[in-house]
């Protein structure tokens, strides 16, 4: 173990991240550049990152930019020299760390999906409000909402600019796993990821839906499909596949969903179409989600993060189409902190907001968002969309959260 024995600045957080590999990298740039790309109210100080390979977490110290490392979590959210605990890990493990921060009084920023079932993620709503109740804040990871285009869409559909919302389109697309060799990693394990390209890529395009119109989804006709569903064990160590010793190769069997689709309704009248997979070949990151609504349609592509495209019926004829707005302008979301007009921003700018939004409501005594409730309706939607493909794409009620958190 290895920790930094500073004072505390004055006006500082002190935060402490369990999880360094990919989400934890991301987080690690955005609580390193948020503090100087805005006046914030208090400076986030990177002070002890956590995981259970005392080598590697060594190594992601350095690299990353912490002050020192532990190989214990629940050493992390007990000392008195942390304020915040940010929860990176796989999804098997996020309530039982975000649920003790939040009881030793840790302010906790915990990854998407909230948690591996809708079980999990109610306790972790109850702890959320309990520790509320005395000033400890919590918030989900959806760093999509973050994206400027993406803000800007939701002030647009808010302010009636496309009307009364009819259709929503959304899907989320990779193809990182196409290949039938590629190894058992542990997203591809239903105990550790608790489902597949729905719970990795779908819970982000329920979330953004969700918030850029206002309305919940209440119901759902859903299929899953696992394509490939026995892959190679991975090696131990040597980054090679595993052998059964008589020269074969060993494999396990794929426990989660490779793509997910699914009709649904929303609470304000809307409905939709939900599509996520991870084999669809030639797409990266290939999020796209389209609301059309009695006057117009708004349309935003993360290929094209810094774009927003809008159809307005209430320009004359001749000009009526898609037209392109560049996400630059200092009066565009979040963009005042950034470049002059026309300098675009990526993928790691959200979660620099994210990180942003988060201090300020610490700092101010507000409820950021998505809060943990919000994330359990999303945790419920995804719970409908299973128990609707296991039944045949059976249309499925998603359970109302907010009574059934009361009782």
């Amino acid at each position: 173990m290895s920790t930094d024995s500073r004072s505390p600045e004055k006006g500082e957080l002190r935060v402490g991240m369990v999880g360094y590999a990919f989400m934890g990298a991301a987080h690690s740039t955005a609580w390193r550049t948020a503090n100087v790309a805005f006046d914030l109210p208090k400076r986030a100080r990177m002070a002890l990152i956590c995981g259970r390979d005392e080598t590697k977490v060594a190594h992601a110290a350095g690299k990353l930019g912490w002050d020192g490392y532990t190989t214990d979590w629940r050493d992390l959210v007990t000392r008195d020299d942390i304020d915040v605990v940010d929860v990176c890990t796989p999804g098997d493990s996020h309530a039982e760390i975000a649920i003790a921060a939040l009881a030793a009084g840790k302010h906790v920023l915990c990854e998407k999906p909230l948690a591996n079932s809708v079980e999990e993620a109610r306790a972790m709503v109850a702890a959320a409000a309990k520790a509320q109740a005395v000033g400890v804040r919590s918030m989900c990871g959806f760093n999509y909402r973050r994206v400027p285009a993406v803000t800007l869409m939701r002030q647009l559909i808010a302010a009636g600019r496309i009307g009364t919302v009819r259709h929503v389109r959304a899907v989320y697309l990779q193809d990182w796993i196409v290949d039938p060799q590629f190894p058992l990693v542990w997203r591809l394990q239903k105990d550790k990821a608790g489902s597949g390209a729905l719970g990795d890529i779908g819970a982000h395009i329920i979330d953004l839906t969700q918030y850029v119109t206002g309305q919940r989804i209440t119901g759902v006709s859903a299929l899953t499909e696992t394509f490939v569903k026995e892959r190679p064990l991975p090696a131990e160590s040597s980054g090679l596949a595993a052998s059964s010793g008589d020269g074969v190769e060993a494999t396990g069997r794929v426990t989660v969903d490779d793509a997910a689709l699914f009709l649904a309704r929303l609470d304000g009248g809307a409905i939709g179409t939900y599509e996520a997979s991870r084999f669809a070949v030639g797409r990266k990151n290939g999020l796209r989600v389209e609301i059309n609504g009695s006057l117009g349609s708004l349309v935003f592509d993360l290929e094209r993060l810094n774009e927003l495209e809008f159809y307005d019926t209430a320009a004359p004829t001749a000009e009526q189409g898609f037209n392109r707005i560049l996400i630059t302008e200092a009066d565009h979301p979040y963009m005042s902190a950034w470049w002059p007009p026309g300098h675009i921003i990526g993928y790691e700018h959200s979660f620099t907001h994210e990180m942003r939004d988060f201090i300020e409501a610490i700092a101010t005594g507000t409820d950021p968002a998505p809060s943990f409730a919000d994330a359990l309706q999303v945790q419920l939607v995804l719970d409908a969309v299973e128990r609707s493909a296991a039944a045949g794409t059976v249309w499925t009620e998603v359970e109302p959260a907010l009574a059934e958190v009361a009782a």
